[in-house]
């Protein structure tokens, strides 16, 4: 019995009482001592009643809580049995020892007490043993058992486990999940060009054929589609249909492609996802944001942004040309304005240049020199690529002098300098990154097909997948930079060498406008001879190749890869040339050159005619490129590259396909 019951009866309140009791008996018995021993005997039998009375009062209550201990042990363990959640013990083997009737009505049985954990909740994870890791905490699991949801409250130290239904809240939030909304847009990329020629009523049946498929495509998806423009489409749909949609791989954009097949230039779609903002002005904005990256990579394609995710889908067929020279004028004059407001101009290209770089880096100097700018070239230091040009530069001591190191150029690095990346729109591979963070003003000329990974900011964009070298997008800027433009034989003719090298002489990535900047070029004096001495091969260099070549063996029919010896360390030049070379055998689409480099990395080179997307197989192994020259960096050894290389091909036929 609790003490605080024990004496309650003898607290300081009753000692006072008897005390005054007492003293007034004495009184009394001073004038009266009859009275006063009447009062005595009052006194005393108010004494005995008041303990006949307490000791009545603990028998009670001990027969009361006597009473109360028997009634709770003989429902406790019906209490627990019937609880509306589930209690379950396990031994130290991890087999159950006990458990309430939730626990049996969970698996449909009477007992499941001996079966051991792990068959009963295969997705229940293992103790841990380093207490540091919090072995011996509780820790809570989702798991399903059947076709309901359970909250696992697990007791590691008492090998205990609360089970908790919460069905209703998983399938709750599995329908707000599904339910979110996704914004995206389908553009029409290259519609002008496919309908040029055509009249109105040809013109306006095709995009009929076309607006026909895609709204089927966005029924058959349960997507809302809103015609914006003979071109443009926005959608509306759910997490649910995104889903099934990338499941599909967008097969809208073989179906279009394939249902204008028979045109001079099919029609290709481009398509813009964004997923995962709480408000509907941001997806406006990541969805237009996607839609300009899959624009950059070419178009045919879908690009989905889903929170940190960015997928690529489709690219399957090269940029097309765009015929007009009226985006090359904008820009020209653009980076003309930008110029003249700066104090100086850097131009910088990627790390390991070649001559598609100095080449392009060439012509945007020449464009500041044409209005008196001060500028300079960042050069990280020579290598094989561009070891005959360097040599040829050093003999014009006026040009030479205008090539800086990183360090220079980030001492002149002021708050009006204009920097200029060319044949890059990576940060990360450029010679110095810490350039572009200082920067306040970027400009980007590139002909790579834009990646994950862009430049913040850039005050101008000039990246066009269709050219064939960032030589040529040069080379089209100057002429509308400057009404008279003279370029020096030197300078004309590195530009050229840069779209001979991009072109493999002029044999892939060539449209109509990349011989027509290599025409002004040879009028402005540019040496094809020259040219042909800076591409001219070492000896020693064609035996290597060689010898990496007679390890080439054919996959997938027409795929030829090639995996050095595991001792032999290869420039990442020379693996590129490897690729290049694999490509003019005959029955071979495509070629993957795998080697250690000097700094330790594999190096994976991809090359292909143009039937097979390189750029997606690399960056599945965390590279890029464009459609048919491709590259990635991997840590480890070159038997596990090839493995990860032989993967990613095999899931790529299994979902698509590896040729058109």
């Amino acid at each position: 019995m609790p003490n605080i019951l024990q004496k309650r009866w003898y607290g300081y309140q009753t000692v006072w009482m008897f005390m005054l009791q007492l003293l007034l008996v004495i009184f009394v018995s001073y004038f009266n001592w009859i009275l006063g021993l009447v009062s005595l005997c009052l006194v005393g039998v108010l004494t005995y009643s008041m303990l006949r009375v307490e000791r009545q009062f603990r028998k009670e209550l001990i027969r009361y809580v006597t009473d109360l201990n028997y009634r709770i042990k003989r429902v406790e363990g019906e209490a627990v049995s019937k609880l509306p959640f589930g209690v379950m013990l396990y031994s130290e083997e991890r087999t159950i020892e006990w458990h309430n009737h939730f626990v049996a009505g969970m698996y449909g049985k009477d007992s499941v007490v001996g079966l051991p954990l792990s068959e009963l909740l295969p997705q229940l994870p293992a103790p841990s043993r380093d207490k540091k890791d919090g072995g011996g905490a509780r820790t809570t699991v989702e798991m399903m058992v059947g076709e309901r949801h359970y909250e696992l409250t697990v007791d590691a130290n008492e090998r205990l486990i609360y089970f908790h239904d919460m069905t209703e809240l998983a399938v709750l939030r599995s329908r707000y999940e599904d339910e979110r909304a996704a914004l995206g847009i389908v553009l029409l990329d290259n519609l002008d060009e496919a309908t040029q020629g055509m009249d109105d009523q040809q013109r306006t049946a095709l995009i009929a054929r076309v607006a026909t498929a895609i709204t089927e495509w966005a029924k058959q998806y349960r997507v809302y589609l809103r015609r914006l423009s003979s071109e443009r489409y926005l959608m509306i749909l759910n997490q649910k249909s995104l889903d099934e949609l990338e499941q599909s791989r967008f097969v809208i954009l073989d179906e279009v492609r394939e249902m204008t097949a028979d045109l001079k230039v099919p029609i290709t779609l481009s398509i813009g996802l964004a997923f995962g903002a709480e408000r509907f002005s941001e997806l406006g904005e990541l969805a237009q944001s996607s839609l300009d990256m899959a624009l950059g990579r070419g178009g045919d394609q879908a690009a989905v942004k889903a929170g940190q995710r960015l997928s690529f889908y489709g690219g399957k067929s090269g940029a097309i040309e765009k015929r007009t020279r009226v985006r090359a004028r904008v820009i020209a004059h653009a980076l003309r304005d930008l110029m003249q407001e700066s104090d100086r101009v850097i131009i910088m290209g990627h790390r390991v240049p070649d001559l598609d770089v100095i080449g392009a880096s060439i012509g945007v100097l020449k464009a500041a020199d044409m209005y008196k700018v001060e500028a300079h070239i960042v050069l990280d230091g020579p290598n094989p690529a561009i070891e005959r040009l360097m040599e040829r530069i050093g003999k014009e001591e006026a040009l030479l002098r205008r090539f800086i190191t990183p360090e220079q150029a980030m001492n002149m690095m002021t708050e009006h300098t204009l920097l200029v990346l060319v044949d890059t729109h990576k940060a990360s591979i450029t010679m110095e990154p810490r350039l572009v963070e200082e920067a306040s003003r970027v400009v980007i000329v590139d002909h790579h097909r834009r990646g994950e990974e862009f430049v913040a900011d850039a005050v101008l964009v000039y990246l066009e997948p269709y050219a064939s070298s960032a030589c040529e997008l040069v080379t089209e800027l100057l002429q509308y930079i400057h009404e008279k433009v003279e370029l020096s034989p030197l300078e004309a003719t590195t530009l050229l060498a840069g779209i001979t090298v991009d072109t493999k002489h002029f044999a892939l990535h060539t449209g109509s406008r990349t011989f027509e900047a290599a025409a002004f070029l040879r009028r402005n004096g540019a040496d094809t001879v020259m040219v042909q001495r800076l591409l001219k091969e070492d000896l020693q260099e064609y035996i290597a190749k060689a010898d990496i070549i007679k390890h080439a063996r054919m996959i997938h029919g027409h795929i030829a890869l090639a995996v050095t010896e595991t001792n032999r360390k290869i420039p990442q030049l020379l693996i590129a040339q490897v690729a290049d070379t694999l490509l003019n055998m005959t029955g071979v689409l495509a070629s993957f050159v795998i080697s250690k480099r000097p700094d330790g990395l594999i190096g994976i080179s991809a090359r292909s005619l143009g039937s097979m997307n390189v750029q997606v197989v690399m960056e599945r192994l965390g590279g890029g490129g464009h459609l048919t020259n491709a590259a990635v960096q991997l840590e480890g050894t070159q038997a596990e590259a090839e493995k990860r290389l032989l993967a990613v091909l095999d899931e790529i036929e299994k979902e698509e396909g590896l040729f058109e």
